[in-house]
């Protein structure tokens, strides 16, 4: 095994990520080291960076010492993740040269502009931190290249966590917080891949004040989704898209072919409203109008931690009826169908739309639908 100290030039210079790589970091030295002959960019169109070669340059670092085998098995887990290996390295220290390594990407990466740890930390580093600790779940479960085929959604539920955090109206709901009055006792993932599944040893506060006692609960945890209704306020008609749902198949449903709107994963970099509007051009082809937003929500809170961000978006639907569209990477099979409100509305009554999504859709839809119409 390679003792040699490891310098880092990038991401793992933020001390509350490294500490979740590293697990455990006691007796690791944090050195100030400058690596020559390069210097540190971003990758192009990414949220890391990368070292260019520059006779002239110079990336400052930190010299991290004191590695022990855990430790190094935890690195390379997760810089294997991001398809990187260890090279040579010799650095500059306040105490003289030494000898190091630092993990290269196997294929160079464009780089962009000049990067900065400040503008990372930020920009990005709550959804790192996020991921990290995902990532760090599966160390001794699974290699580092099972790790890189899962980062992509591992990221969506990263993603995730930090849109959690932004503030909504506490009125009449409690104010408590998960910080605050949440305890986690144990933690585990027992499961996880394009979804996962975390279980939970807790005890939370209870409207009284005390604790509750140790209970166990577990969720399905995905990253956040979009949905959009596109409407044609002209005539007054709605596109529907039906498709092969699993959920239903494995209720036993013995139609599992479901009624939805335009739904879509929103990426970690991508505004909700963008991602209604891609979903709308990879699953119907269609260019969407004005976005009306109808509610972000939890469909079902008491297991799943999706958020869905349900959407209204006008549109011409002339000549969508019965197409069928779908990312072909992605499996999907997706056909369209444009029917009249009032026939859409009477299908939610009768329970042929059994989407929860479309149900909150439609029935927003027949409450706004006069006032959409005078304005087209």
């Amino acid at each position: 095994m390679n003792e040699a100290p490891l310098f880092v030039f990038g991401t793992l210079r933020c001390r509350p990520l490294r500490d979740i790589v590293l697990g455990d970091p006691e007796g690791v030295r944090a050195i100030p080291a400058t690596l020559a002959g390069v210097r540190t960019h971003w990758v192009a169109g990414a949220d890391y960076p990368v070292l260019i070669d520059d006779p002239d340059g110079s990336s400052n670092g930190l010299l991290l010492d004191g590695l022990d085998p855990t430790h190094r098995a935890r690195l390379d887990f997760f810089e294997g993740g991001f398809d990187y290996d260890l090279v040579p390295a010799n650095v500059e220290t306040a105490e003289g040269p030494r000898d190091a390594v630092r993990y290269r990407p196997s294929s160079p990466p464009e780089a962009g502009g000049p990067w900065s740890l400040a503008e990372w930390e930020a920009r990005h580093a709550p959804r790192w931190l996020a991921a990290a600790e995902e990532a760090m779940d599966y160390f001794g479960r699974i290699d580092a290249e099972t790790l890189a085929s899962r980062m992509s959604q591992i990221w969506l539920r990263a993603a995730s966590r930090v849109r959690a955090a932004a503030p909504l109206p506490a009125t009449v709901r409690s104010a408590a917080t998960s910080q605050e009055d949440v305890e986690t006792l144990v933690h585990s993932r027992p499961y996880g891949n394009y979804f996962t599944v975390v279980e939970k040893d807790l005890s939370f506060r209870r409207f009284d004040g005390s604790w509750s006692d140790p209970a166990t609960r577990a969720g399905f945890v995905s990253g956040d989704a979009v949905t959009v209704l596109p409407y044609d306020p002209v005539a007054d008609t709605a596109l529907v898209i039906e498709q092969f749902r699993v959920g239903p198949h494995l209720r036993g449903d013995p139609m599992p072919w479901v009624l939805e709107p335009i739904a879509g994963r929103v990426e970690p970099d991508e505004s909700v409203e963008t991602t209604a509007r891609r979903e709308a051009q990879e699953e119907t082809g269609l260019d969407l109008g004005t976005l009306h937003f109808i509610s972000g929500h939890y469909p079902s809170p008491g297991m799943v931690a999706e958020y869905v961000y349900s959407y209204v978006a006008e549109a011409y639907l002339a000549d969508q009826d019965g197409t069928v569209a779908g990312a072909a990477e992605e499996n999907e099979d997706i056909r369209s169908h444009v029917v009249p409100l009032d026939s859409l509305i009477e299908m939610v009554r009768t329970g042929e739309v059994a989407s929860g999504p479309l149900v909150i859709s439609v029935l927003w839809l027949a409450l706004n639908r006069d006032r959409l119409r005078a304005g087209a």
